[in-house]
């Protein structure tokens, strides 16, 4: 028998952004356990704004494991809060959203590095570097510096080597700002990946002193750089066999409709962001267009080109934003475009936001 940690990951009930918490359950099992394996345990509720301090105990039910590549005998054990009933917590977002592992996704998760309070190559002593331009992709010292290239590295190894579907990086249009992509398969399991993602980076940068910013916008909206987004692409199996100009028309009418719908759950601080520059739409207008970066919903040239069949990236979720949430929204207006296999409502019957 050997002693395994168990890190047990949720999320607290912080507004309108949670945050990620952890602690170490060591168990011994004779090999790296099995989902089913692990004990439901227990937390502090008061402590996390999840229960008051006269009836504190709330319970963290395991749903997805994943080894933990920093630690010998290691797991990273995403975890559902639950009350003591078993009953799911209000701030339990991942039970309260459907699912369906014939969706997949990609989010696309933007972020910056931050350093005493400004992003990494910024000048410590107020102002900025030279204007965007060269960031995105760029190489060499004057363009990434060195410890961020550092920190990005090491941490597509750690998702790599944990077993989530990481699938790739790059440096943003602003200085400091970076990006990675993590697919998954039902909005459960890809937003499992993406929260243990961000769990890994959070980690690996304390070890070099360094902060993740996530805020949409965390240099303000009256500044000329970029904001963060995490643009999600999305594919379900009908779109990706059958599809169909009348079906993605359809499917463009229920987004539109429930445009207010998505940007609620789509992070906050959002109007910040999508101001119509910098690669946006504007907060209160919804638009789709072949390769247009400036739309609410990107239409990949490759969508066309196969009849109208395979994915569509929605640009306006933020890099705040849960992506329990956003994956639930996408697929709960899919829902309401009636198709011979899903028999949803008829469209007309949807609720304009």
């Amino acid at each position: 028998m050997a002693k395994f940690k168990l890190e047990y990951i949720w999320l607290d009930g912080y507004e309108p952004v949670p945050n990620l918490r952890g602690k170490t359950k060591i168990v011994e099992f004779d090999s790296f356990p099995e989902l089913e394996e692990l004990p439901i345990w227990g937390f502090d509720g008061s402590s996390t704004r999840q229960a008051t301090g006269d009836d504190s105990d709330r319970l963290l039910k395991p749903v997805a494991l994943f080894p933990d590549p920093a630690r010998t005998n290691g797991a990273l054990v995403m975890c559902e809060v639950l009350y003591p009933d078993g009953t799911p917590h209000e701030s339990n977002s991942r039970a309260a959203i459907p699912d369906d592992p014939g969706t997949w996704f990609g989010f696309e998760q933007e972020y910056f590095l931050y350093e005493d309070g400004v992003p990494l190559g910024f000048p410590s002593g107020g102002g900025f570097p030279a204007p965007q331009g060269e960031y995105y992709t760029g190489v060499g010292y004057k363009n990434v510096g060195s410890v961020a290239r550092q920190i990005v590295e090491e941490h597509l190894d750690l998702c790599l080597a944990a077993g989530i579907d990481h699938e790739g990086i790059n440096a943003e249009v602003a200085k400091g700002q970076w990006e990675f992509q993590i697919f998954g398969k039902g909005s459960r399991r890809a937003a499992d990946e993406m929260w243990i993602a961000r769990y890994l980076l959070l980690r690996l940068c304390e070890s070099y002193g360094v902060d993740v910013n996530w805020h949409c916008k965390p240099l303000g909206a009256e500044v000329d750089w970029n904001g963060s987004g995490m643009h999600t692409n999305f594919s379900t199996k009908y779109m990706r066999d059958v599809g169909g100009e009348e079906y993605f028309e359809a499917l463009m009418d229920a987004f539109e409709q429930t445009m207010g719908d998505h940007i609620e759950v789509y992070g906050p601080d959002n109007h910040l962001r999508l101001t119509g520059l910098h690669e946006t739409q504007s907060i209160d207008t919804f638009s789709w267009g072949v390769a247009d970066r400036g739309a609410s919903i990107r239409v990949p040239h490759s969508f066309v080109a196969s009849g109208y069949r395979g994915y569509l990236e929605d640009r306006r979720p933020n890099s705040q934003g849960d992506p329990y949430r956003i994956a639930g929204r996408i697929l709960e207006t899919i829902a309401l475009v009636e198709t011979p296999a899903n028999g949803a409502v008829p469209l007309a019957m949807v609720q304009t936001a």
